[in-house]
């Protein structure tokens, strides 16, 4: 079996800390180099529903998109949540290593996982790394779908391609307006509305957008809008990544088992439906 310090080179390979945003938080978070690794997990965020699933799973390591500390701290004490991830994670001789933005940056990367989710032919990235001299990375990516369809049709079509969440999708546009070019960002995504707009394409698919932009680029005009659940939106690229680690464990001949977490770690566990405002509340207030 490889070495973790094995597994982090190929990792830090496929996704380069140096293409993390300034503000990120990436790369081995805890783990012994010189301990062996033949089981890695991979998942979207480093919470204890998917730690105890590393534990059973038997992994030596869990890769995560989101990172456990994103803004620093002074303790790793087991007196709050990411606390008790870190002392589980040693006490099991689990190592975490966090792929975030250099992963949303990458060829290919999280929006390109995205937009296979639901069925796009990529053509570039939305914003082009301008480090990288064959345009190929960057941030969210451009995409066509093989014939037109209307609005809906590619709402329901993204519906089934995502792993399904509380919150669904939500939709802004005309439902029957015809579709053909689309815009993906894997995460939050309403600050790439100029980008968006100066590609000019007919649907922008991403997450976590406010009422602000998203009214503001709806009054601008097209494109329309689906807005996915965050996590959602990048559990695709957990799919990717395993794929591409066993693609380097072959390669190297690690014979390391991948494995995908299904857990759904998105914190929104609910959804209900309002009334139509001309339907009274049980409190007798307008609607």
């Amino acid at each position: 079996m490889p070495k973790l310090s094995d597994v982090i080179a190929a990792l830090e390979a496929l996704w380069p800390p140096a293409w993390a945003e300034q503000w990120d938080a990436v790369g081995l978070v805890c783990g012994d180099p010189d301990a062996e690794v033949g089981r890695v997990l991979f998942a979207v965020d480093p919470v204890r529903e998917v730690v105890d699933e590393a534990i059973a799973t038997g992994a030596d390591l869990l890769v995560t998109h989101h990172p456990l500390y994103l803004r620093g701290t002074t303790t790793v004490a087991a007196t709050g949540f990411k606390g008790r991830v870190v002392h589980t994670l040693i006490r099991n001789d689990i190592a975490l290593h966090v792929a975030h933005t250099n992963a949303d940056r990458a060829d290919p990367g999280v929006s390109d996982a995205l937009a296979e989710a639901v069925g796009l032919r990529v053509t570039g990235p939305l914003v082009p790394d301008p480090a990288d001299p064959a345009g190929r990375r960057g941030l969210g990516r451009i995409g066509e779908l093989p014939e037109p369809m209307s609005l809906a049709d590619f709402a329901r079509r993204a519906a089934a391609g995502l792993p399904a969440t509380a919150t669904g999708l939500r939709v802004a546009g005309d439902p029957g307006r015809p579709v053909r070019t689309v815009a993906v960002c894997g995460g939050s995504g309403d600050s790439l509305f100029d980008d968006v707009r100066r590609a000019g394409v007919d649907v922008y698919l991403t997450a976590d957008l406010r009422h602000h932009p998203a009214s503001e680029a709806q009054q601008a005009g097209p494109p329309a809008l689906v807005d996915a659940a965050h996590w959602a939106t990048e559990w695709p690229w957990c799919e990717q990544a395993a794929r591409r680690l066993d693609e380097v464990s072959e390669r190297h001949g690690w014979a390391l088992r991948t494995f995908v977490s299904r857990a759904v770690t998105d914190p929104w566990t609910a959804h209900a439906q309002a009334l139509p405002l001309d339907e009274p509340t049980t409190s007798g207030a307008p609607r």
